[in-house]
């Protein structure tokens, strides 16, 4: 679950702090690394379930049943106020889509993301899944927005910055004639869903926080078909693509470590 960018992080005192961002002992990694394997085995059942004919609360109830087998929580169900344990969002829907009675149909594509919470640390990442047979357009928009990641991640280095990875999502997103979502972005994760730094998903290489040893990160590309401008529906939560074209998601929570960017939250 990603946040806007206006949103404040607020006061905390987990970890140790840098100029505000959290930086987590071996320990804590680890702890990290448990609620990122619970999202991980959530999402990979998630993507053998999607089928026509199902709602979108029939994969809120297999997540639910999947975090709390594993000993967690679902961080989402709660959150401000958001109803259900996962975001499930459809077609021109980008992120925060509250499951329910909606059906899946052949076609579709589906936006899933999943936070779990466990030993007081959480996990969070998303994948995007076609319903059946899908275009030709949207499976390349989904290959596009999970290689935009990839990018994403490979540029997460210690010592780079914030501004590496948006810039290298943008350069691929832009390059393949996506828009790229400015109004929601990543986040720094740890003890709160919502941590510092705010991980836009383009910038300019060089600039932001200065990416350390410790830190944790979601890593979290929206790429639309058409423009990158949004809006939000009525139920306050749904964000759509303001033009009504296609929209995908993808999302890691990494750590920052001595060997590079350490995914933790993989999904087969």
């Amino acid at each position: 679950m990603n946040r806007t960018r206006s949103t404040k992080t607020a006061s905390n005192s987990p970890s140790t702090y840098n100029g505000g961002v959290t930086i987590k002992s071996p320990q804590e990694l680890e702890a990290m690394a448990k609620a990122g394997a619970i999202v991980g085995s959530a999402l990979t059942l998630l993507k053998c379930s999607v089928e026509p004919g199902m709602t979108t609360r029939d994969l809120d109830n297999i997540a639910y049943k999947e975090i709390t087998r594993c000993g967690a929580k679902p961080t989402f169900k709660g959150y401000r106020g958001f109803p259900a344990s996962i975001c499930a969002s459809v077609n021109e829907e980008i992120v925060h889509g509250i499951p329910g009675k909606r059906i899946l149909r052949e076609g579709d594509i589906i936006k899933m993301d999943v936070g779990a919470t466990i030993d007081g640390f959480i996990g969070d990442a998303a994948v995007s899944v076609g319903v059946g047979e899908v275009t030709q357009a949207a499976t390349d928009l989904m290959d596009a927005t999970r290689i935009s990641l990839e990018e994403g991640i490979k540029a997460a280095q210690p010592g780079n910055r914030i501004g590496d990875i948006g810039a290298a999502v943008q350069t691929y997103a832009e390059a393949h004639g996506y828009g790229v979502v400015r109004e929601f972005v990543g986040h720094g994760v740890g003890r709160f869903l919502h941590e510092d730094p705010q991980v836009p998903n383009y910038g300019q290489a060089g600039k932001g926080q200065l990416l350390r040893l410790g830190m944790c990160i979601a890593i979290e590309p929206m790429l639309n078909i058409g423009d990158w401008h949004t809006r939000i529906l009525d139920d306050h939560w749904t964000v759509v693509t303001e033009d009504g074209s296609l929209s995908a998601h993808f999302e890691h929570t990494i750590a920052i470590t001595e060997d590079g960017p350490k995914i933790l939250t993989v999904h087969s």
